[in-house]
């Protein structure tokens, strides 16, 4: 029996514009369609079980995706913030206030904008560019991270934790995630091995610079003064109010 009552949906853009993902994938299109926060969407905020697990927004986010056939693993990390952003807005308001330096500040979410991106070395259907560490000049790969990958790291920065509770190698395992081949070489033992005790310190940084200059994503940065009067762009920080307004 077809329900007499009927939710609302907007359509999300991703930063991605799809590029990145298989063709046979819904987010191929650029676009998904989400759904307005309700009752249900509440209970999963509330839910002990996820928040202690660290799972509750990922919940969250994919109850409320109304398109067909999503893979929620397969989303990049900057589309997946993207949506984050549009499911508070759709759920709370678009303005999001918070404490920055001991101040109340308020940023209007809806006017954030992507990232620029150079669209150009993005190739539908293809997660993967080339690289030339520029100290060392070994030819690499990479890829962009998807939630699926960020779980895994997780993982195993928790294993990590447990054997070594100092250890903190959060850099060189998502390097290692990151990396899909090295002077040709795509052994997951060779790539894990080159950036343990041959990666140099100049390279790795400029590994990250150029991951960050073709990863889609949204602009998490707005404008503050510091005590000088000076203008810079901080991140805004996705604190508890953010779901959680009343918090």
């Amino acid at each position: 029996m077809e329900s007499k009552f009927q939710l609302p949906t907007e359509t999300v853009e991703l930063p991605s514009k799809g590029l990145l993902y298989p063709k046979d994938s819904p987010l191929s299109k650029g676009e998904i369609q989400m759904k307005y926060m309700t009752a249900k969407e509440e209970d999963i905020l509330t839910n002990q079980n996820y928040i202690q697990k660290g799972t509750v927004i990922d919940k969250l986010l994919q109850s409320l995706i109304v398109t067909e056939g999503v893979d929620y693993n397969l989303l990049l990390i900057g589309d997946k913030n993207a949506i984050m952003v549009a499911a508070r807005i759709l759920s709370y308001g678009k303005d999001y206030s918070f404490n920055y330096q001991g101040e109340e500040t308020t940023v209007d979410l809806s006017t954030l904008d992507p990232k620029e991106v150079d669209f150009s070395k993005l190739e539908q259907g293809t997660n993967e560019f080339g690289f030339i560490l520029p100290t060392s000049n070994y030819p690499i790969t990479f890829k962009l991270l998807t939630h699926e990958d960020e779980k895994k790291i997780d993982r195993e920065l928790q294993g990590l934790k447990k054997i070594n509770k100092d250890s903190s190698p959060e850099v060189t395992t998502r390097l290692k995630h990151m990396i899909t081949s090295v002077n040709g070489e795509k052994d997951p033992k060779d790539i894990r091995n080159f950036v343990d005790n041959f990666l140099l310190a100049k390279d790795a940084r400029a590994l990250r610079e150029e991951y960050s200059k073709v990863s889609p994503d949204i602009d998490l940065m707005f404008n503050v003064e510091d005590e000088n009067g000076v203008e810079q762009e901080v991140n805004i920080p996705i604190g508890i109010n953010f779901f959680w307004p009343d918090a």
